[in-house]
């Protein structure tokens, strides 16, 4: 049996607040937030906390990295009101997006793999003198209705340009390559609205090509979170045991 940290000794709000980096004022907010279990008080009214709460603070702030403020706040909630299922199928939850979050960033590599295989203009479809292509013409390459180009663009997706004579569409080459984007990410489910930034991003980094270092940078945001949800769920497993 380990010792119960409940009636260990006790402990100041600066005793908690040096230890963690934080202010006295953070823990206090910690407790009102039911991050930490309820304090005791002397008979002065002063705060005092016991090493039970400090493991609380750490457990805490190990989930931070990994699931957010928001979720390890609502994780510590339901620990220290006793409703454990509730606090580990909001982590399961948390666990989910992450793998959500790998598979989009699959999509988005595989889509712009795609998007660099499919580069060449297909024959007879350049608009003479403009290199520009007309809506039916990239619709037909696509295997798409000239109606999805259209929502697409109400949507953001490609932004055409109009001809001055006729007034028909003319796709440039980034709205052709936004448009196989777009194309690529509906075959793999995704909606217009998960679409819109993708192509954004695109956009503002000059093309797939300078995208590379963002979709690195990408992996090794989701390898650190992935290890960082490893510790806290460690640390979430001690204050457990901890509190019996």
């Amino acid at each position: 049996m380990g010792r119960n940290l409940q009636n260990a000794e006790r402990l100041r709000p600066i005793d908690l607040a040096r230890g963690h980096g934080l202010s006295t004022q953070a823990v206090r907010n910690y407790e009102e937030a039911g991050i930490l279990p309820p304090a005791d008080r002397t008979p002065h009214g002063y705060r005092t906390y016991t090493p039970l709460h400090a493991r609380a603070l750490r457990t805490f702030l190990a989930l931070v990295p990994g699931h957010g403020h928001a979720v390890a706040t609502s994780i510590m909630r339901a620990v220290n009101r006793g409703a454990v299922d509730e606090a580990l199928r909001t982590v399961d939850e948390s666990h989910a997006r992450l793998l959500d979050d790998r598979r989009t960033l699959q999509t988005v590599e595989r889509a712009l793999g795609d998007l660099a295989s499919t580069a060449a203009p297909g024959p007879g479809t350049a608009v003479s003198g403009t290199g520009g292509r007309f809506i039916g013409p990239l619709a037909e390459e696509l295997g798409i209705r000239p109606a999805t180009l259209r929502k697409w663009e109400r949507a953001g997706l490609v932004s055409p340009r109009r001809d001055p004579v006729t007034g028909y569409r003319v796709y440039e080459e980034a709205d052709v390559r936004d448009a196989r984007l777009a194309h690529q990410l509906r075959r793999g489910g995704y909606l217009l609205e998960q679409i819109a930034p993708i192509v954004a991003q695109v956009r503002s980094a000059g093309g797939p090509e300078p995208l590379e270092a963002a979709l690195h940078d990408w992996h090794g945001r989701l390898s650190a979170r992935g290890r960082a949800m490893l510790t806290g769920a460690a640390e979430l497993e001690a204050y457990l045991r901890a509190r019996g």
